[in-house]
């Protein structure tokens, strides 16, 4: 078993230096070669952004209730048998420029859609209640065998999920995220600089204030 640390990162009790930075330069390739460890990416650059004053934006964790613990020790608990008490939200919130933003991050093999059964009704109703508080919610969407990723408004998710009963549409086209997203281009540090496209979405909310006043 793996132990993480809360923000994603792995704990190695007895790994050595070089052991660690192996096992470190053994997931960026995971990432980038084969779109993997997606999570692990976002915590990274929460943890990059962290560090550097940018941003606080941290995975929420998700709320269990233990009902077996054993002690094979005095100083020692293991948790045998636990549960889910809550369905969860979305995975990550924070604080950016004094905008609160709250957002999930799915990912798809797919090559040409991401299927809405990566969502839960339960996540939208939560996005529909962040908005309401004038919230910066979003997605980040990465499809895994393109090695793709974009930032795509909540918005527009809501309003796809709520006319897929009508339409019968089962995913979002790829062609149509293309157009109403931002794709946030890949890198080292950070790995997944979505504070970018959160930067340009901003921007845009600006010139939208300017236009209604007249400017």
């Amino acid at each position: 078993m793996v132990l993480r640390y809360p923000n994603g990162q792995p704990y190695y009790k007895n790994a050595s230096p070089v052991e660690k930075i192996q096992e470190k330069r053994k997931q960026i390739t995971e990432f980038g070669n084969r779109g993997m460890r997606f999570e692990e990416a976002i915590n990274e650059s929460n943890k990059y952004y962290l560090s550097r004053g940018l941003a606080v934006i941290h995975k929420k964790p998700t709320p269990i209730q233990i009902v077996k613990v054993d002690y094979p020790k005095r100083s020692a608990a293991v948790i045998k048998e636990a549960y889910f008490t809550q369905a969860s939200t979305t995975d990550y919130n924070g604080v950016y420029r004094g905008f609160y933003l709250d957002f999930e991050a799915k990912e798809t093999k797919n090559k040409t859609s991401f299927p809405f059964k990566n969502f839960h009704a339960h996540q939208i109703e939560h996005m529909k209640a962040c908005l309401e508080q004038n919230g910066v919610c979003f997605v980040l969407l990465w499809f895994s065998s393109l090695k793709r990723c974009f930032y795509l408004n909540s918005v527009h998710l809501i309003a796809y999920w709520d006319a897929q009963k009508e339409k019968g549409r089962k995913s979002l086209p790829l062609s149509l995220i293309e157009e109403l997203g931002i794709e946030i281009k890949t890198g080292i540090s950070p790995r997944i600089p979505y504070l970018d496209a959160v930067d340009f979405y901003l921007s845009t909310l600006s010139i939208e204030g300017e236009s209604k006043n007249g400017k």
